[in-house]
């Protein structure tokens, strides 16, 4: 017999809508700003050691990261869906299958990418572009980071997991600790213990370790819904399917936002070291609005889930209020940048050319800051619903829209061309991402005959 948590319940069911997406939403929202501090924690602390290689090692490993990162993100974000749409239609020993699926699953896949990557270890570390100078520190990085992919595959998928039972507090205190956990570590391993490359890379692996320890005890101990014990462990075809057929485009546009990252870079080389400074600095600053939205509209996907199974009308009402948060966010965020984008740029430094082309590229691509987000929400909206081949499409339109543009652009205007590049490819995923719920409009819209019974 199943105990069922009344007030994780009354989020998804009950509260006023408002409350119920500042329940989901928020705590994503401060986890995701958190992340932002997290991206950062390992070069600032390498930095203090003045070592160019070991920085350009640490920079090189990030697509190694982000490929780890995002096969967590295939298990935990279609394991996670599912499991909000099966919360909605009441059937608990069908989510305990799932999320027991969902943590062993993870755990294989990180051992798959051990026994795959380790022998390649020498042409992955050429691949990622190691110069002879850092060709060592990157090997060590890149040889913790594959040993340690279990636990950064199971710590991305059960962050997933725990927040698509609507325990959204507890996924960002995982979150969190594994976020001050690194800082305290990675201060032991450079100033106390001088571990260098091999402390820091150990760093990452023990704190998402500490934070998977985290989130398996509340499963296993806390949670009326969840578990990690192997008896309820199923791989049935229609958990396969359902896991799959969202999970498959998230780890999609990851990798295909990693490829677009090397693609963008590449033109602006063209334009000299100034050029690519700007745009490092304006991402910077432009990444923080954009993980407040990105964790508004990931927050909001189990509830999504939830209410497309259990009551189609509340999750209209969902969708319209998280859509007016993200035109109130993107105001707020653009009239702070317009007004103080120089002094902004100026934090990282006081080149005056520097400056004005930094400048330049905040304001264009903060034109696309709503547009971003609203793309973000369909994406969220068609994981949420099930609808694969959306999801498939938003996934891949941007890298198969940016492309092209960008080399069209390049040739049409330099870089200005290049620049205005992000702002067209995130506008033509938005028309699409819009076509493609307007078309799906009569599967998202409420049962009006059922509710006027």
């Amino acid at each position: 017999m199943i105990r069922v948590d009344a007030e994780n319940l009354h989020y998804f069911e009950k509260a006023p809508v408002a409350k119920a997406v500042a329940h989901f939403a928020v705590p994503m929202m401060l986890g995701t700003s958190m992340s932002v501090i997290y991206s950062i924690l390992n070069a600032y602390f390498l930095g203090t050691l003045h070592n160019t290689a070991m920085l350009t090692a640490l920079a090189l490993t990030l697509p190694l990261f982000a490929i780890i990162m995002a096969l967590g993100n295939l298990i935990g974000m279609g394991s996670g869906t599912f499991i909000s749409r099966l919360m909605g239609e009441k059937k608990y020993d069908d989510v305990k299958r799932v999320s027991s699926f969902a943590f062993y699953s993870s755990l294989l896949l990180g051992l798959l990418v051990i026994a795959a990557g380790l022998p390649l270890m020498d042409p992955i570390v050429h691949a990622l572009g190691a110069t002879p100078e850092s060709f060592g520190f990157t090997k060590d990085y890149v040889r913790i980071m594959l040993l340690g992919s279990p636990v950064v595959v199971l710590f991305f998928t059960l962050e997933n997991i725990v927040r698509s039972e609507g325990a959204a507090i507890t996924s960002m205190t995982g979150m969190i600790l594994s976020v001050v956990v690194n800082m305290i570590l990675d201060a032991l391993a450079i100033f106390v213990f001088h571990w260098g490359v091999n402390g820091v890379a150990s760093a990452t692996v023990i704190s998402n370790l500490v934070a998977s320890a985290y989130y398996a005890f509340h499963m296993g101990a806390k949670s009326p819904f969840l578990t990690i014990s192997l008896q309820w462990f199923k791989a049935t075809r229609d958990i396969l399917g359902n896991v799959f057929k969202i999970g498959v485009p998230v780890f999609i546009m990851s990798v295909f936002l990693g490829a677009m990252s090397l693609i963008f870079n590449h033109f602006l080389v063209e334009y000299g070291d100034q050029a690519v400074a700007a745009f490092g600095i304006s991402s910077r600053l432009l990444q923080f609005p954009e993980f407040i939205l990105m964790g508004l509209c990931e927050g909001v996907v189990p509830l999504i889930a939830f209410t497309f199974t259990a009551n189609k009308l509340r999750m209209k009402s969902t969708i319209g209020f998280t859509i007016k948060s993200i035109v109130s966010l993107a105001v707020v965020f653009g009239i702070i940048v317009y007004l103080i984008s120089d002094n902004l740029i100026g934090l990282f430094t006081n080149d005056a050319q520097l400056i004005e082309m930094g400048s330049y590229i905040l304001h264009v691509t903060f034109l696309s800051l709503f547009i971003t987000g609203m793309t973000t929400l369909f994406t969220g909206i068609f994981q949420a619903t099930a609808q694969g081949t959306a999801a498939f499409i938003m996934s891949i339109i941007q890298g198969v829209t940016l492309i092209p543009v960008l080399f069209i652009a390049n040739h049409l205007s330099g870089f200005h061309g290049v620049v205005w590049s992000l702002v067209i490819a995130d506008a033509a995923a938005f028309l699409v991402g819009a076509a493609m719920l307007f078309i799906l409009r009569n599967k998202l819209e409420p049962d009006l005959e059922s509710l006027a019974q």
